[in-house]
């Protein structure tokens, strides 16, 4: 079979199977771009089974961008709250001042359209235009390069630009004009649920026939990244300051993680600090008025973003004079209702009640 064969062979094939073995979730079940965008602004980075819940939320919160413009920061924050990548969030709601003010509420209806709107990249334009429009823009993602490099014997690494524009106009070719936004969600469904990273379930394929890593026994090796993530390494010390009125908390700024989440006070350092050190840190100076105080460190609380490690003690400050300059105090029973990054909200699950 020559390579135009089996790329027809393999749309035809593809979208047979799909419509036995189709995924179903609720925004697969509207053409409402609203809807559909939020989606896929949820599952950037997010599996579908932790989106999931998310997306429920959203939807009922702000159920139409009109709401999702006029919602206060802080309220999308919380309702993103453990979601990750807190940009995606501020992002979001950009976008819908945007669509509100600018487009006077109207959705684009096309890819370049799509692409001026704020977090929306061009995976995420070809998923909203050929499922909100069956229009013909290919999406890829993870699971797509799976598929295609399998299934072709790509080994141009993903992650490369000459890998992404060699994928893009594959995915491209292959689409099936009058049925994109079919061929879209069959090509996710299928990466996702059988041509999977580990023990993919080759014998039940649709597209088996022709794959190349199949049959050269590449299944392994394919897809091909090239760059390594280094992690970095960072250490927080969390001070858990309380008066009469309730805790100290402030709220993170500038352009790292976790922007506009709060957090107890934070002294950032190379390594962990034991207590009798973090008690002569200038900082801590400025919370405690008194020269006499005490702190007692928690266990190490890890967690893992894309590019880094987080490592976090939570020090609870005995002090009689804490100083709330540059902090906002926060009632204890107020603590859970705020956007709070992971790490601090697992703490306050098992510590503060």
């Amino acid at each position: 079979m020559n390579n135009q064969d089996a790329k027809i062979s393999f749309t035809k094939n593809l979208l047979k199977w799909h419509r036995n073995n189709e995924r179903s979730f609720p925004w697969k079940e509207t053409k409402d771009p609203y809807k559909i965008w939020l989606s896929e602004i949820i599952l950037q980075q997010t599996r579908v089974e932790q989106g999931l819940p998310y997306y429920l939320k959203m939807v009922k919160l702000f159920p139409t961008v009109q709401h999702l413009e006029k919602a206060k920061e802080d309220a999308v924050l919380k309702a993103w709250q453990g979601l990750g990548y807190y940009s995606r969030a501020r992002n979001l709601q950009a976008a819908a001042k945007y669509i509100v003010d600018e487009l006077q509420g109207k959705f684009p209806e096309d890819y370049d359209g799509w692409l001026k709107v704020n977090g929306v990249g061009p995976y995420a334009a070809a998923a909203i235009v050929s499922f909100a429009y069956n229009l013909p823009h290919a999406v890829v993602d993870g699971n797509v390069y799976r598929v295609l490099s399998r299934c072709f014997g790509i080994e141009t690494p993903t992650d490369s630009t000459e890998g992404k524009k060699t994928f893009s106009v594959l995915a491209n070719e292959l689409i099936a004009k009058k049925e994109a936004g079919r061929f879209n969600q069959a090509i996710m469904d299928l990466g996702a649920t059988v041509c999977k990273p580990f023990s993919p379930l080759c014998n039940t394929c649709p597209v088996h026939e022709n794959c190349v890593a199949l049959k050269k026994n590449l299944i392994t090796s394919l897809p091909i990244k090239g760059k390594k993530i280094l992690l970095k390494n960072r250490f927080f010390h969390y001070i858990i300051a309380e008066n009469e009125n309730g805790f100290l908390m402030e709220k993170r700024k500038g352009n790292d993680i976790w922007k506009g989440l709060y957090q107890f006070p934070l002294i950032e350092a190379e390594k962990f600090l034991s207590p009798e050190k973090l008690i002569l840190h200038p900082a801590l100076k400025n919370i405690s008025l008194k020269k006499k105080i005490k702190l007692k460190a928690s266990e190490e609380f890890i967690y893992l973003l894309s590019h880094q490690k987080i490592h976090a003690k939570f020090f609870i400050l005995f002090s009689n004079n804490i100083n709330t300059e540059n902090y906002i105090v926060i009632k204890n029973t107020h603590l859970k209702k705020l956007a709070v990054p992971k790490i601090i909200e697992h703490y306050l699950k098992n510590n503060i009640h």
